[in-house]
C-alpha cells in the first residue's frame, strides 16, 4: 500500500518501530474498526485510533453529547453540547486525521441490526455502558469470527480483555461474564468515575484493537486485565473457556 509525502510525515514514529513498519501502518489503514459506544471509552478510543492511521473507523452511538460527558470524554467540548455524538465524533477524528474515513451510526445496535453493523469489521471495540447491548456485540463478534476488545469501567476500577472464543482453547466474552442479560447496569450517573481512568482505559483499548491488526508483541487473548487506580495496580488474570458456553459447542 502506498502512502503520501503527509501520510509518511505523519507515521513516522510508527514506521520506524521494528513490530510496525510500513507493513504494520498499511495493515492498519487497510483496516475497518467498529468502535461500538464514543463515551468514556470510545472517546480517547477513537482518538488514538484515528491519530494512528486506522483506514475506516465505524462508531455506533445513539446518544448526544451532554455538559455532564466532558469531564471525561475529551473527544467533545463546549460546542458539541446537544449534538449527536456519531457527528461530533466524525468532526473530531477528521480534525486529528483527514486520511481516516468515519462510518456515522446514529443507532442503538441490538440483535436486528448487529450483524449489519458489524459486518466487514476486522476488529470490534466495545465501550458501552449497558450490559445486554455487550452480550449482543460479543455475540454477534463471536458468530463473525471478528476480535473482540471489551473495556469497562466504573468509579476508580477498569477491565479491558480481548476475546476471540471460536478458537478451541479461548474464552468468549459469555465464559467470562456469564448469560444473564438482566444484570443490574451501575451507571457512572449513578456510581461516578474518575475522568483519567476512561483516558486509560480507552488507549489501552485502541492499544489492543491496533495489536490484533498489526500482530506485535504477545497475545492477550485469554487473559483479563484489571486496573484498580485506588491502589496503583494492575493485575493480568487468566481466563478459562467454559466447556458449558455455546462457544465451546
Amino acid at each position: 500500500m502506498n502512502f503520501s509525502d503527509a501520510e509518511l510525515d505523519r507515521y513516522a514514529r510508527h514506521l520506524v518501530l521494528r513490530e510496525v513498519g510500513g507493513a504494520g501502518q498499511a495493515a492498519l489503514k487497510a483496516a475497518r474498526v467498529v468502535v461500538v459506544g464514543a463515551g468514556g471509552i470510545g472517546s480517547p478510543a477513537l482518538q488514538y485510533l484515528a491519530a494512528a492511521g486506522v483506514g475506516t473507523l465505524a462508531v455506533i452511538d445513539d446518544d448526544r453529547v451532554d455538559a455532564s460527558n466532558l469531564q471525561r470524554q475529551t473527544l467533545f467540548s463546549d460546542a458539541d453540547i446537544g449534538r449527536g455524538k456519531v457527528d461530533a465524533a466524525a468532526a473530531a477524528i477528521t480534525r486529528i486525521n483527514p486520511f481516516v474515513t468515519v462510518e456515522c451510526h446514529a443507532v442503538r445496535i441490538d440483535d436486528a441490526n448487529a450483524a449489519a453493523l458489524l459486518a466487514g469489521a476486522q476488529v470490534v471495540l466495545d465501550g458501552c455502558d449497558n450490559f445486554a447491548t455487550r452480550l449482543t456485540v460479543a455475540d454477534t463478534a463471536l458468530a463473525a469470527r471478528v476480535p473482540l476488545v471489551s473495556a469497562a469501567v466504573g468509579q476508580f476500577e477498569g477491565q479491558l480483555g480481548v476475546f476471540r472464543g471460536w478458537e478451541p482453547h479461548l474464552p468468549c466474552y459469555r465464559c467470562f461474564v456469564g448469560d444473564d442479560p438482566a444484570r443490574a447496569d451501575a451507571s457512572c450517573a449513578d456510581q461516578g468515575v474518575l475522568g483519567a481512568l476512561t483516558g486509560i482505559m480507552g488507549s489501552m483499548a485502541a492499544l489492543e484493537v491496533m495489536r490484533a491488526i498489526v500482530g506485535f508483541g504477545d497475545d492477550p487473548a485469554g487473559k483479563l486485565l484489571v486496573a484498580d487506580l485506588l491502589a496503583f495496580r494492575f493485575r493480568t488474570l487468566t481466563l478459562p473457556k467454559d466447556p458449558g458456553c455455546r462457544c465451546a459447542g
